[in-house]
């Protein structure tokens, strides 16, 4: 039994490629398999009532992978959220996007809009996709966001401009998880992210399972989270 859980828990999904080449398969075949774990794991985070958690779907980054790839993606991702969307509002998740939708194919915004719609009511846990997102990117616009409104230097505080970010109303992410062996966080919640606690695992994301998922957070609850308070004697 976990005595200590996150509060807000992110991860960065990678190795789906590296899974597939060991395996001498399609890259599409692994990111079908990367699917299959995301499902896994979100049904994990809510048996163990973590209420935020977000997952690092599409960077905006990834626009420069080959054209047949991207769309590949978005139609994987229409499909995925369309055969989940019953499963989230029966565990009641609700699904929010973090990420500049406008930017999308127009078949995967309407089944991202559509089950943001439906599942708008739930309330035992938020599940965020970061979906063409980056993080300097949403710093710059909730920067040009501020500007906008008019804010005097004076009023403008780090509280105030978390209202501006895409995760506006929710606490930081206390850990984040990367999987795949890289030791970096990718433009990945630049701003939340600084006191989150991170953990990196060689594992490739089609291959990390609850168990994987436990052992992660029972590493965090050895951690001594001080948040730059000095430590006390």
């Amino acid at each position: 039994m976990l005595n200590r859980t996150p509060r807000h828990l992110a991860i960065i999904m990678d190795g789906n490629g590296r899974w597939a080449n060991k395996r001498n398969l399609s890259r599409s075949e692994g990111h079908n398999q990367g699917t299959r774990a995301a499902r896994s794991i979100v049904e994990e985070v809510r048996r163990l009532e973590i209420p935020y958690l977000t997952l690092y779907a599409f960077s905006r980054e990834n626009w420069a992978r080959p054209r047949e790839e991207v769309s590949f993606l978005f139609s994987l991702l229409g499909r995925f959220i369309q055969g989940e969307l019953q499963s989230l509002i029966k565990q009641d998740i609700r699904l929010n996007i973090l990420g500049e939708l406008d930017e999308l194919p127009m078949p995967t915004r309407k089944v991202v809009n559509h089950a943001c719609s439906k599942t708008k009511s739930c309330s035992s846990m938020n599940l965020n996709l970061a979906l063409n997102y980056s993080g300097r990117h949403e710093i710059v616009r909730a920067c040009k966001a501020v500007m906008q409104k008019g804010l005097s230097p004076d009023d403008l505080t780090e509280e105030v401009f978390s209202e501006y970010l895409y995760t506006a109303g929710q606490p930081d992410p206390d850990l984040i998880i990367r999987t795949s062996g890289e030791l970096r966080i990718s433009n990945y919640l630049l701003y939340q992210s600084a006191y989150s606690e991170l953990y990196f695992t060689p594992t490739l994301w089609p291959d990390f399972t609850p168990q994987e998922l436990r052992t992660a957070l029972e590493d965090f609850a050895t951690r001594q989270r001080r948040l730059g308070r000095v430590e006390s004697i």
